[in-house]
């Protein structure tokens, strides 16, 4: 009976080990920071989940809505092993009171698209007549500026709403977010074309063309969405700052995109930083990031 169950423990501890060696990425490090302070909500009519994110040092009575990536929630503003920790850890040892940051999450995926002929479009005015006020009215205060920040998805989902909605945000930054000159609906000659210039992963376009044909229907639709022709006719009236970023290894195939719209924004004299970087998909200069949130 001893040594059944000595030979339990040891394939514990053997399996412990292996389990811990699959499941743990090369070189991954958590980030030492003092996390915000954090509560968290649902909304079970639209089915929205929000933390608010209230850094210990203060906060300086501005918003940031953050809208996360594909696949991750309303938990991964402070994850100690994602970038958004090293944008709080640079508050915290820089001495800045920042914006408080609400963490928005309609599920693992999902598009902040205008309201237009496909089933699942709409969320984009639930997000901001509906979710908005329910969120400052629960802060207990009207924020003295508004911003939007996202990776990927998120990224993408930050340029439709602070480039439809402007009036409502200052400050929107859209890291490696998926913009392309092409949309669902372009001929497979040029999809494949936009593929090789690139670099892009053809099976990571086929599902972003899969998923945009859920929230859009036709190429009309689509342009009323795309970052790429939104910015183009942008009001030099609206007081909003934006800031992109893209890698230029990104298995999206993001950069050339990123690049045109924030060539595009510049040469209309908008207020725009942009930040190339090298690397894959999503890397992220924090600090920079960290800057251009404070700031207002």
């Amino acid at each position: 009976m001893r040594k059944f169950v000595f030979l339990i423990l040891v394939l514990s501890i053997v399996f412990y080990f292996v389990w811990s060696f699959i499941n743990t990425r090369p070189g991954e490090q958590r980030v030492k920071f003092i996390p915000a302070d954090k509560e968290c909500f649902s909304e079970a009519a639209d089915g929205s989940r929000y933390c608010i994110y209230r850094a210990r040092q203060g906060t300086n009575g501005s918003v940031f809505y953050y809208l996360h990536g594909r696949n991750l929630d309303e938990h991964s503003w402070n994850d100690d092993t994602y970038y958004t920790a090293l944008v709080q850890k640079y508050w915290e040892t820089h001495g800045h009171k920042p914006p408080i940051v609400v963490s928005i999450s309609y599920g693992p995926i999902w598009l902040l698209t205008p309201k237009n002929g496909a089933e699942k479009s709409g969320l984009l005015e639930t997000f901001v007549s509906r979710l908005i006020p329910k969120i400052e009215n629960r802060l207990g205060f009207t924020p003295r500026s508004r911003g939007l920040v996202g990776e990927s998805m998120g990224g993408l989902n930050s340029l439709i709403v602070g480039l439809n909605r402007p009036e409502l945000f200052q400050r929107v930054a859209s890291l490696c977010p998926p913009v392309y000159h092409i949309s669902p609906f372009d001929p497979w000659s040029a999809i494949w074309n936009e593929i090789k210039t690139t670099g892009a992963e053809p099976k990571t376009i086929a599902g972003i063309i899969l998923l945009g044909k859920k929230y859009v229907s036709n190429t009309a639709e689509w342009n009323a969405m795309s970052p790429l022709e939104l910015i183009k006719n942008f009001s030099l009236n609206h007081r909003v700052a934006l800031y992109l970023s893209a890698p230029l290894y990104d298995k999206y195939g993001i950069f050339d995109g990123v690049e045109k719209m924030a060539y595009i924004g510049r040469e209309r004299g908008l207020n725009l930083v942009w930040q190339p970087l090298y690397g894959g998909h999503c890397a992220v200069d924090t600090n920079s990031v960290a800057e251009f949130m404070m700031n207002e």
